[in-house]
């Protein structure tokens, strides 16, 4: 049941980051990635705060109770660090895609991506890769292909871009899933924004000009980024990794990539063409071998 509540979660901030491109999209009308970032992560760190301090009031209670010594603040910071780099880097080159491409399905699909990547990646952490998941990466290849391969056969720059999304994300996955059984989930949310917010400052005040009438006309797209997409969802991913592993945990939060395609369709009016919804198929049918159990060896003998 612990599994299934969890996995639950997991599948709540899936869709509400999959209608979140609808409102990523919306706002590149009036406002500029970094700033987009830098706004939208301080919303999800200032409204995490209180519950921060109600965690950090019943925590202390708790060890008062068992005696047990209170967590040591270099292991947050470490954590809130690295995860805040790594979602700053994702979130700028999405958003950054997102500007310039055309499609907010073609972008939760490629995105999708780190399902592949997830158990990739975890190779460098020694952790085995199954034959199924190099299958699945070539099938995913040939479904990229379809869905972001024109005429022309040349990829966008915004396909790019989602592309470099996916590979920060699924460090990003493996980070959390190194870090949340050991950190309060609503505090190493709020750390992590506050991280990727000052980053997205730097640069949207070294790249970017920002203006104030345009960021108040873009303010229902960023409330909904800042409070639902960062504050509820990411805490959401957090809370849910806890007790899945990261390889399980990314298939769930893929789906995000169908409901990206559904609310693009249904809000913006973005239909995709026959090929590239072809490989949408493709792809989503290898994040699913992706996680299909490997067949365990038989014992000489």
């Amino acid at each position: 049941m612990k599994k299934l509540l969890h996995s639950l979660l997991l599948l709540l901030a899936a869709v509400i980051w999959g209608v979140t491109f609808v409102a990523q999209s919306d706002a590149m009308a009036l406002i500029e990635p970094f700033t987009f970032n830098f706004i939208r992560f301080a919303i999800g760190s200032i409204v995490l705060l209180p519950f921060v301090f109600i965690d950090a009031g019943k925590r202390k209670r708790e060890r008062a109770q068992i005696s047990e010594q209170p967590q040591k603040k270099s292991g947050l910071l470490s954590a809130s660090l690295l995860c805040g780099t790594m979602l700053f880097a994702a979130s700028s080159f999405q958003q950054h895609g997102i500007a310039l491409g055309d499609s907010v399905g073609k972008a939760g699909f490629i995105t999708s991506l780190y399902i592949i990547l997830v158990p990739m990646i975890g190779m460098l952490f020694k952790q085995k890769a199954s034959p199924t998941v190099w299958v699945a990466a070539i099938i995913s290849l040939a479904g990229l292909y379809f869905l972001c391969v024109k005429k022309e056969a040349a990829f966008e720059v915004s396909d790019l871009l989602y592309l470099a999304c996916a590979v920060f994300f699924a460090i990003h996955i493996i980070l959390i899933a190194k870090f949340a059984p050991d950190i309060s989930g609503t505090t190493l949310s709020a750390a992590q924004f506050a991280v990727a917010s000052a980053l997205s400052g730097i640069c949207m005040l070294i790249f970017e000009k920002p203006n104030i009438n345009n960021i108040l006309g873009a303010y229902s797209s960023l409330l909904y980024a800042g409070v639902l997409a960062c504050g509820v969802a990411y805490t959401l991913q957090i809370v849910g990794q806890k007790h899945l592993n990261p390889t399980a945990a990314s298939l769930i939060m893929s789906l995000e990539s169908v409901v990206s395609a559904l609310a693009g369709m249904i809000i913006l009016k973005q239909m995709l063409s026959a090929r590239e919804v072809c490989g949408c198929i493709i792809m989503f049918t290898a994040c699913i071998l992706a996680q299909l159990p490997a067949k365990k060896q038989k014992s000489a003998g």
